[in-house]
């Protein structure tokens, strides 16, 4: 199976590849500029596998939540080169690339993902990793002020203690009030983390062996919500 998938929902941009049991991967923290670096870092990863565009089985992509501009940017990206190459997308959640990161990367089983959404608000949602790349929804992914992050329940946790959660994203560190008010729920977190086209990749590949791609048509943003600034 061959997945390539992209990403541009954060400052971050990324771009990878899962071919044969291996990854070729690029990722880059812009802030500006992902229009012009992310096809560049398409080519880099396929040159790297030696694969062309035509020999890929499906064209994965952070779907959203995230930045308005950075997700229309991924989904027309996806779109121009999966009706290129005649090839099927795989949307996939950004919270839920974010949560399988932070159980790649940090161990951890159960994820807060949570984004800055600006205008003092947060993306977040809440996650089983028992199985890193197949990561469970435990809420639904949802756009709110940070006081109004709710962490579920996990009562199978075997010490007894339903509450721990390692959260995951630049949201701990656009509201640091975040970490008071979660207080002994979290056992940790990494503000740093961000979502990345790999996970997009390897969450995507599950989603397309399971029968989850849709037509180029149908790579459109998830937004969460429709106001882009603060109304006056």
């Amino acid at each position: 199976m061959k997945i390539l998938a992209l990403d541009t929902a954060t400052e971050a941009c990324s771009a990878a590849l899962v071919f044969d049991g291996d990854i070729a991967e690029r990722y880059e923290v812009l802030g500006r500029g992902h229009a012009e670096r992310l096809l560049p870092m398409v080519q880099e990863v396929l040159a790297e596998a030696g694969v062309a565009l035509a020999a890929v089985d499906a064209i994965a992509f952070g779907r959203g939540p995230g930045s308005f501009t950075g997700l229309r940017i991924g989904a027309g990206v996806t779109q121009g080169l999966a009706f290129g190459a005649n090839l099927p997308v795989v949307p996939v959640s950004d919270l839920a690339a974010l949560a399988a990161r932070a159980a790649s990367h940090r161990g951890a089983r159960h994820v807060l993902a949570c984004l800055d959404a600006r205008m003092s608000q947060v993306y977040w949602a809440a996650f089983d990793c028992t199985e890193p790349h197949r990561p469970v929804a435990l809420t639904r992914e949802t756009v709110s002020d940070p006081g109004e992050v709710v962490l579920p329940p996990i009562n199978e946790l075997p010490n007894g203690d339903s509450s721990i959660f390692f959260a995951a994203g630049h949201g701990l560190s656009a509201y640091p009030a975040l970490h008071t008010l979660l207080g002994k729920r979290l056992a940790g977190f990494d503000a740093e983390l961000l979502p990345h086209a790999r996970e997009i990749a390897l969450v995507g590949a599950r989603i397309f062996a399971e029968g989850g791609a849709v037509d180029a048509a149908q790579a459109l943003p998830v937004y969460l919500r429709n106001e882009v600034a603060h109304r006056r």
